[in-house]
């Protein structure tokens, strides 16, 4: 029974995280990373994984040749802008003086050096916000709470419905949050028990994995904990424990509640869906962990220490307005547009979520990007979900069921051919265009340090790197054209047989088996050398 539980506990923390595999004081710099931990920029027939062929680009395509510069707007939770191996690469806005409280540019963003945020004002920065669905049902709960169905006029029955619909999925989802943060204390419960007992069996507080290899466990409690703790410490889990502990804490704390008012710190009109000026210019945080890992896939500087990005002359333009919860509509649009009036030409959004109230204000933002010929790539998402049949937003498709032509949808794949779709990744024939890669990204990270991470979140810019790297030596392409060359010189691999996502239980662990060109338009992974190749031709 104790084994069991012990190799569970294991288990539940090694697939949540995935560790830094080495990190550094702020200035200093770091080893540069093998092409085998970049993986993404990895070639199937030179390195054995199916990355994106960038190294091999760079070396037998565009040798000597100088790409044009080219400005990617990260819209996310802020990126670290003084990294190391990121603030040669951060966008400076030439027209504004820094730190003199003026709106130089008259752009409406005062001091907006790098970009801006949309999740702070005058009073601080937003760090934390509830789901858009807690949003939708407090709206909903405010107008029908306590009536019954009797009382209820025809006009006001089907959102009455849609009430109690959100009023059941609501008490479903705060007992599985409490069921998640009881899972974490059983967890820790064992570990400190397994810490313990190896604090005692090596004589010390800080043992390392080769004292614990040395370890003599005789009985089978030892042995069990020995075997968990080294395993732990292989997958660099332990070093994820703060970070596992406040991820089920704000989901209590923040993800459900339903009086949590976020705009007092903004100290924007909310109910203004098209105010656009108001902010800060806090673009590093708090919490810009994500948005630093996704712009140092795009662009980390090539300087011979950490990592690669996979475009080199690039320009990021750093944009915040993804909290730790779901972004706002508002805030999304207004992201948008001041990326496409501030000359970007390609937008990364790693973010998504269900629902979408002010979804008309998104569409008109994401139109205006379109009609200025801007590339918008967005992350499929990470539910193991078919997206053709699930809601995930922000979406391509306008209410007016017209789509964005400009915009490129990407699915998380794998290093290998037996693992090319990403056990969490979302897929769908019509929804989603094209995979990259997307599992156990090494990239930067805040504290001037790098780290691996996983999901359609990384795949994502994995694209929009490769988008960046052709546009930078193929400047005269449109938005259009340089979507068509992404797609079209995409390695196909649409008859491999994959697990498809989200189909493996207890019942059947190897899941349903489906032809990958089944999980997008193209069946294909981007590939930077292809798209160079045709780019060309061109």
């Amino acid at each position: 029974m104790k084994r069991n539980f012990i190799k569970t506990a294991f288990f539940i923390a090694a697939l949540a995280f995935s560790a830094p595999t080495f990190s550094q004081d702020k200035g200093s710099s770091a080893p540069q990373a093998p092409i085998t931990l970049q993986w993404q920029h990895a070639d199937i027939m030179a390195d054995g994984k199916i990355g994106v062929s960038s190294a091999r680009a760079y070396k037998e395509l565009v040798a000597g040749k100088k790409p044009a510069p080219i400005i990617v707007a990260v819209i996310d939770s802020g990126t670290e802008t003084f990294h190391s191996d990121l603030k040669n690469n951060i966008w400076i806005n030439t027209d504004e003086l820094p730190g003199n409280g003026i709106d130089d540019d008259k752009n409406g963003y005062i001091d907006d050096m790098h970009g801006w945020s949309f999740l702070g004002g005058k009073e601080g920065d937003v760090k934390e916000d509830n789901l858009e669905f807690t949003r939708v049902y407090k709206q909903l709960k405010d107008r029908f709470d306590g009536k019954d169905a009797a009382s209820i006029s025809k006009a006001d029955k089907k959102d009455y419905e849609r009430y109690l619909q959100f009023q059941k999925g609501y008490e479903t989802r705060t007992a599985d949050a409490r069921a998640q943060k009881e899972q974490f204390d059983q967890f820790m419960m064992v570990y400190n028990m397994a810490d313990g007992m190896m604090k005692g069996l090596t004589g010390k507080d800080n043992y390392t994995l080769e004292d614990l290899q040395a370890v003599e466990a005789k009985d089978e409690m030892s042995k069990g904990f020995k075997q968990m703790m080294t395993e732990l410490m292989q997958q660099g889990v332990l070093e994820q424990l703060d970070a596992w502990k406040e991820q089920v804490e704000s989901t209590l704390k923040y993800s459900y509640d339903l009086n949590l008012d976020t705009r007092k710190i903004v100290g924007d009109n909310y109910s203004d869906v098209r105010e656009k000026n108001y902010g800060n210019n806090h673009v590093d945080g708090p919490a810009g962990e994500h948005g630093t890992h996704v712009a140092g896939i795009i662009g980390a500087t090539v300087n011979g220490f950490g990592v690669d990005g996979i475009a080199q002359n690039v320009k990021l333009m750093v944009i915040r307005c993804v909290p730790a919860g779901d972004e706002r509509d508002k805030d999304v649009a207004n992201s948008i547009r001041y990326a496409v009036d501030n000359g970007a030409k390609i937008i990364n959004m790693s973010f998504g979520k269900s629902y979408s109230p002010n979804k008309d204000i998104v569409d008109e933002a994401v139109a205006y990007a379109e009609s200025k010929g801007v590339l918008l790539i967005h992350a499929a998402g990470n539910d193991s979900k078919n997206v053709d049949k699930a809601d995930n937003f922000p979406t391509k498709k306008y209410l007016n069921g017209k789509s964005c032509k400009t915009w490129i949808e990407v699915g998380a794949s794998g290093d290998t051919p037996s693992q090319l779709a990403a056990p969490f990744t979302n897929y769908g024939k019509k929804s989603v265009d094209v995979f990259a890669p997307g599992v156990d990204i090494f990239s930067t990270y805040t504290g001037d340090s790098y780290k691996k991470e996983s999901g359609t979140s990384m795949a994502s810019p994995v694209t929009a790197g490769v988008a960046a790297a052709v546009w930078s030596f193929y400047p005269n392409l449109t938005a259009l054209q340089l979507k068509e060359i992404l797609l079209k010189s995409a390695v196909p691999y649409k008859k491999t047989n994959v697990t498809l996502p989200g189909s493996e239980s207890e019942e059947n662990p190897e899941g349903k088996k489906i032809a990958f060109g089944k999980l997008s338009k193209t069946g294909g992974v981007v590939n930077l050398y292809k798209a160079l190749e045709m780019a060309g031709k061109i």
